[in-house]
């Protein structure tokens, strides 16, 4: 069982990654909401609020180095994180086409080796894959392509979405995670019951929120959430008739777009696209509003330009094969 995360427990250079990345989220966070006038939004395009004092804000962080002030600490570099990533102005951010150039030489180095510098999460990923029927190999490429990379393509457990409240090696964002601790059955709902973090309607207890969101970062639970997740979503969209094929590239690669795009937005795009203003919002997120400008002048709709990128985006990225090395793929 999982204990409750502590970040006085951490050591001084997780605790560091962790400060740091918490700093630059709520910074980002607050001159994408001034610029924008809009309140912070994921990728799914709900709203989410703002972290509270008590969710692991910059001062309780940093008050957990009190006891530690004559340690060195290196200060962390800026975390990565997985498709969308910081940005200096609001029209310009790294493309997912420069940014997978950029990696692409490290990373494909480790994968040669299979899980590679991840090696310590085979057990967890052969635990989840047992409980959910989803192979191990198509939990690994997923969790590859949403976590923040450090070097060799290591998955940084202590990153953040600098523009939404997504978080951990899955990206989770804070209504997502509440959801999945709330829904009947899932691992992360067995755990809350357990900790007392729900209350008599099944609900996430308003003390508990902030004990609950920081448990994103402990990367053997994300994993885990990341299993329970890709299998309601697969169920869901074989209920809605997407008809998805019995391999295991095809069953990572639909489990994936649930957890990238939303069920009720993958739905649309298995059956044949969303609609020209959510496909151009969607795009814009991912690769910054002059990229998507670019590439649905390109493309002559906003809807065949997202749908073009994030199919190469899953074909490039999703892809269990690589870790036939460390974990069965069936």
């Amino acid at each position: 069982m999982i204990g409750r995360i502590d970040p006085s427990q951490l050591g001084a250079q997780q605790r560091a990654e962790l400060i740091y990345a918490q700093a630059r989220s709520e910074l980002s966070s607050r001159l994408w909401q001034a610029a924008l006038g809009t309140g912070e939004r994921g990728v799914e395009g709900q709203p989410t609020s703002m972290p509270r004092a008590s969710e692991l804000n910059l001062e309780a962080l940093l008050a957990t180095l009190a006891n530690d002030h004559a340690k060195p600490v290196v200060l962390p570099r800026p975390p990565q994180p997985a498709i969308a990533q910081a940005a200096t102005a609001p029209d310009r951010r790294e493309t997912s086409d420069e940014r997978g150039e950029r990696s692409r030489a490290p990373v494909e180095a480790a994968e040669a080796m299979g899980l590679g510098p991840n090696a310590q999460y085979r057990a967890t990923l052969m635990a989840a894959a047992d409980r959910t029927a989803i192979p191990a190999a198509a939990l690994a490429a997923i969790v590859h392509a949403e976590a923040a990379k450090g070097p060799g393509g290591r998955w940084l457990a202590y990153s953040r979405n600098p523009r939404s409240s997504a978080a951990g090696l899955g990206q989770f964002l804070s209504g997502t995670w509440k959801s999945e601790a709330e829904r009947e059955g899932s691992w992360l709902n067995t755990l809350a019951r357990q900790k007392g973090w729900l209350n008599a309607r099944g609900k996430v207890a308003g003390e508990a929120r902030a004990e609950l969101l920081a448990l994103r970062y402990d990367p053997h639970a994300s994993i885990q959430a990341i299993a329970d997740y890709a299998r309601a979503n697969l169920d869901t969209l074989e209920r809605k008739g997407v008809r998805i094929e019995g391999d295991v590239e095809s069953t990572a690669q639909a489990a994936y777009l649930g957890h990238h795009l939303g069920i009720g937005d993958a739905v649309k795009f298995l059956k044949g696209g969303l609609d020209s203003a959510r496909a151009r919002t969607l795009l814009s997120a991912q690769i910054g509003s002059v990229s998507a400008g670019q590439r649905i002048a390109s493309a002559g709709s906003a809807t065949g330009a997202h749908r073009a990128w994030l199919l190469d985006y899953v074909d490039r990225n999703i892809r269990p094969a690589r870790f036939d090395g460390a974990l069965p793929v069936g």
